[in-house]
């Protein structure tokens, strides 16, 4: 699409209705709250075009009707990531040593392992 809009927009997910009647189309959008602004706008104008154009490609006989939704995924993931990097950051604070000590080992479900020996002695 040749549209100054449609800069950076990435299309992250896509779920089809079981009847294939409407699909949701998930986006991301890298800039300004500006840019995903209008990022919206384009797409919503756009839609019947792109839809048809998606028609073509797909060749179905019948083309799902469309909607579009911004994916915040993306800028949580990135808000979570940042929080991680500050805690482990006070922690180094704290700690100077912290990256230097290894991290525990979960002990063995002893219970499970018990459990699949009692199935297989049943079998016999």
């Amino acid at each position: 699409m040749n549209d100054p809009r449609a800069s950076f927009i990435t299309i992250t997910r896509v779920k089809l209705s079981p009847d294939l009647s409407s699909g949701r189309i998930y986006y991301s959008v890298l800039g300004s709250e500006g840019d995903k602004s209008k990022a919206a706008h384009m797409l919503e104008s756009a839609s019947g075009f792109l839809q048809r154009q998606i028609g073509r490609v797909l060749q179905m006989r019948r083309m799902p009707h469309l909607k579009w939704t911004y994916d915040e995924s993306l800028e949580r993931a990135d808000e979570i990531d940042k929080v991680i990097r500050e805690a482990r950051a006070r922690d180094r604070e704290i700690n100077p040593h912290v990256d230097e000590t290894p991290l525990p080992t979960p002990p063995l479900d002893e219970g499970a392992e018990g459990a699949e020996e009692d199935e297989e002695d049943a079998g016999e």
